[in-house]
């Protein structure tokens, strides 16, 4: 029985930097077993080689899209039975949003030698169980993720990822100057081939309540940061979806109730807070991102979105 399982994609942008140290990491401990993936195909038989050593904590190295990946390949084969080992995600690649979510930030190596302490020790004052998003299309075999983003910030994080990280720039620095950029769009109005392109409207439906228009940010997500301070509402089970009106008002309010811990608490023109078990997305030609997955809805296409059942994470804030 290892110790921990470490999953790793090499040619995620944070590995091209990491990847060495972290396998001389791992050459130094011998209860890790390390198991490095080229094509998220792979991953699969990945986790049943996994399965075999029967870890304390599965953990992946890689970005958002490497954990999707993971996470919906545990879904559908059940590769570590009904009840897997907690899970761990590195801090790595472009955006980190699931690992800074449970508290793992800065240096990856750093992290993996936390989370072995953490195995040593006992794991189970750290763990938490989240409900995964399972989004499913044109009746494919649906994919698993906790954060997906349409309408005005969709269109920023494909703006980010085709315009500006070609550029070379920081990763920081990219998505300031992508923010910044759909928020001229917002309050001029203007559009052009160097700015992010304007949304189109959206319905959403859940439960027995429905939004529809153009808006800045649309969030469905699991985890419990939504927005620049907002925090879901962690009491809420199900998704929990926030959509802001296309208007510089709008925006400005969801970031004032975001930053003084408003939101959700009190009501905001243009700021729409919700949640539920299954979500549909209709419009007549608009991209979603799931963990970095481009899916895209269309009229008659919805895109469905349900919650499933909690997975064990393990948190480094627990």
């Amino acid at each position: 029985m290892a110790t921990v399982a470490l999953l790793s994609n090499p040619t995620s942008t944070g590995n091209r930097a990491f990847l060495p140290r972290i396998r001389e990491y791992c050459a130094r401990h011998s209860d890790i077993f390390h198991y490095e993936v080229e094509a998220v195909e792979q991953i699969d038989d990945a986790l049943a080689s996994i399965a075999r050593v029967r870890p304390r904590v599965l953990i992946i190295n890689g970005g958002d899209g490497t954990v999707q990946a993971a996470l919906t390949a545990l879904h559908r084969g059940r590769q570590l039975g009904d009840n897997p080992p907690p899970i761990a995600v590195l801090p790595n690649g472009k955006t980190n949003l699931i690992a800074q979510d449970l508290g793992w930030r800065g240096d990856p190596v750093e992290a993996l030698d936390r989370i072995v302490a953490m195995a040593d020790g006992g794991v189970e004052p750290h763990v938490v169980r989240r409900e995964l998003i399972a989004l499913s299309e044109d009746g494919a075999p649906p994919v698993l993720g906790m954060f997906m983003g349409g309408a005005g910030l969709a269109d920023a994080m494909l703006y980010c990822r085709n315009h500006l990280y070609p550029l070379g720039l920081p990763n920081g620095l990219s998505h300031v100057l992508a923010t910044l950029a759909s928020f001229f769009t917002v309050l001029t109005g203007m559009t052009a081939r160097f700015l992010p392109q304007v949304p189109e409207s959206i319905r959403v439906s859940l439960g027995g309540g429905r939004h529809e228009g153009r808006f800045s940010v649309l969030i469905v997500t699991t985890l419990e940061q939504m927005l620049v301070g907002t925090r879901a509402d962690t009491s809420a089970r199900g998704l929990k979806l926030m959509a802001v009106d296309r208007s510089a008002l709008a925006v400005l309010r969801a970031l004032f109730a975001g930053v003084t811990g408003r939101a959700g608490k009190q009501h905001f023109t243009g700021v729409h807070i919700d949640h539920g078990d299954r979500i549909s997305i209709e419009s007549d030609a608009s991209d979603v991102i799931l963990d970095g997955e481009i899916f895209h809805a269309a009229r008659g296409r919805p895109i469905t979105l349900s919650s499933t059942a909690p997975m064990p994470f393990l948190r480094l804030a627990a």
